[in-house]
């Protein structure tokens, strides 16, 4: 599994991202086949339950979840990670604690990053660049989504899944380097 956006060892000094190094943080985040892979996997989701968005039942129907999940995802890299990222001089890479600290600690930590951004700076921030950039990308979502799924409780929904996917995505940054050290690493 590729994981650009994440700083493995925070106990370093780490320079802060270029504005051309965010932009193409935000780049290989979209086009990432893993992240592809669970674009195609949540639209199936999606169809199977004919949810949000109403586009219907049908192969026509999945690959239009398919390409809206895929703009979403897509939108949402590029306001947090581009746009906001460089406007506001924060960071859009997840700093991991490491197994030096403790496992509820670093569960604490990594779901705290959906709010909690390091600034160019180092210093600590509200995540305006990352919850910014998911409202933004929800809202350009109107734009091609059908009218039916155009209300602010399934906005509210949207929302919800992006923010969900940001937890779930920091908890795999700060733990997937531990479990695949155990549990994959050829022993010699």
């Amino acid at each position: 599994m590729p994981d650009y956006q994440t700083v493995r060892n925070s106990s370093i000094p780490v320079a802060p991202l270029t504005p051309r190094q965010k932009w193409d943080l935000a780049w290989k985040e979209t086009v990432d086949p893993f992240n592809f892979a669970s674009v195609v996997m949540a639209a199936g989701f999606s169809q199977r339950g004919n949810q949000t968005p109403k586009y219907g039942e049908g192969d026509a129907a999945y690959g239009e979840r398919i390409g809206a999940a895929f703009a979403d995802f897509g939108t949402q890299n590029f306001f947090s990670a581009g746009v906001l990222a460089n406007l506001l001089r924060q960071d859009p890479r997840y700093y991991r604690k490491g197994p030096a600290t403790g496992v509820l600690r670093r569960a604490a930590y990594s779901v705290s990053r959906i709010a909690v951004v390091r600034t160019d700076s180092g210093r600590s921030a509200f995540n305006s660049s990352g919850v910014g950039g998911m409202m933004m990308g929800i809202a350009a979502s109107n734009l091609y989504y059908p009218s039916a799924s155009v209300r602010g409780t399934v906005m509210a929904g949207r929302l919800y899944t992006s923010l969900l996917g940001g937890v779930i995505g920091n908890v795999m940054s700060e733990f997937w380097p531990d479990l695949q050290k155990k549990f994959f690493q050829r022993k010699p």
